[in-house]
């Protein structure tokens, strides 16, 4: 059995000046405002004229609407966000996925491509090709189409970027550590593809080669997209192992997941192995370097 020894070490200091936005923390009970010229978000019900906290977070002030960002949360998904899931059962005409949220989530049969892109109606020999296309306990990437009356997501991988996940590792972070942006889908120059969920589940792989699409020019055959799995090198499996533990940091240092904080994190540890990533005080220490880049 191998033993650890760690000596307590110096460690960085961080500017004062680091948080320049004071942010207003509050927790069950809180009174926010007393003003009553603002309205009730999420979060929060009027009392006696005074606008109160249900949970413990953030305020976030939207003009004269008034929220509270809780810290930890389920996955409240929004139309267009891009998240990862698993499939859990497959039903009629439609998979339920398991993407964090209330309640599952939904992927109608006919909110996918058909195999070879074709553009028709869904039959029944479709609905019984179902676990062909996705079986239980497969990972898939998609986009929330719309949101039912319920509450729950309806999904959808029309896109080639969307579908199932292979030859990766998943990592869940609390939702609120991802920070949205323009695209979630990063191609990152050591090696590997990240897509950052919103719903906090991190999907990391090898690098995506492009998709050879074939088509018959006479146009009788449908196009025929290539998805044969590529070998994984040790290589790449360190850079994943190193993305997976450095995800893993930023987050519990509570570090906004983005393609910059992640490369920061990834050029900041290499420095130390892979397995040495798992210790507190390495964390930290990335966490710190990476604050300090990130004000730069």
């Amino acid at each position: 059995m191998s033993v650890d020894i760690r000596l307590p070490g110096e460690r960085r200091k961080i500017p004062e000046q680091m948080d320049s936005e004071p942010k207003h923390i509050v927790s069950p009970g809180d009174v926010i405002t007393e003003d009553t010229g603002y309205m009730r978000g999420h979060g929060t019900f009027v009392q006696d004229d005074k606008l109160i906290a249900t949970v413990s977070g953030m305020v976030e002030r939207v003009n004269k609407l008034i929220c509270v960002r809780p810290f930890n949360t389920r996955y409240n998904g929004e139309i267009g966000d891009v998240v990862v899931g698993r499939i859990t059962e497959v039903g009629q005409k439609r998979w339920k996925v398991e993407t964090f949220s209330r309640l599952d989530s939904v992927l109608l049969l006919s909110s996918v491509n058909l195999p070879g892109g074709e553009l028709r109606r869904r039959s029944e020999k479709d609905e019984l090709k179902m676990r062909e296309y996705f079986a239980e306990g497969d990972l898939i990437s998609a986009e929330v189409q719309s949101i039912f009356a319920d509450g729950s997501l309806s999904l959808h991988t029309r896109s080639l970027k969307y579908g199932k996940l292979r030859q990766g590792t998943l990592v869940q972070i609390p939702p609120t550590m991802v920070k949205h942006c323009k695209t979630h889908f990063h191609n990152l120059q050591c090696g590997a593809t990240v897509i950052m969920g919103n719903n906090g589940y991190i999907w990391i792989s090898p690098l995506v080669q492009e998709q050879s699409v074939v088509n018959d020019t006479q146009g009788e055959q449908p196009m025929v997209i290539d998805d044969t799995p590529q070998k994984i090198t040790s290589a790449d499996r360190d850079t994943i192992a190193r993305l997976r533990n450095c995800v893993v940091a930023l987050s519990e240092e509570s570090i906004l997941l983005f393609d910059t904080s992640l490369m920061y994190a990834y050029e900041e540890s290499m420095k130390y192995s892979v397995k040495d990533l798992l210790k507190p005080e390495v964390k930290e220490e990335i966490a710190c370097a990476v604050r300090l880049q990130l004000l730069q």
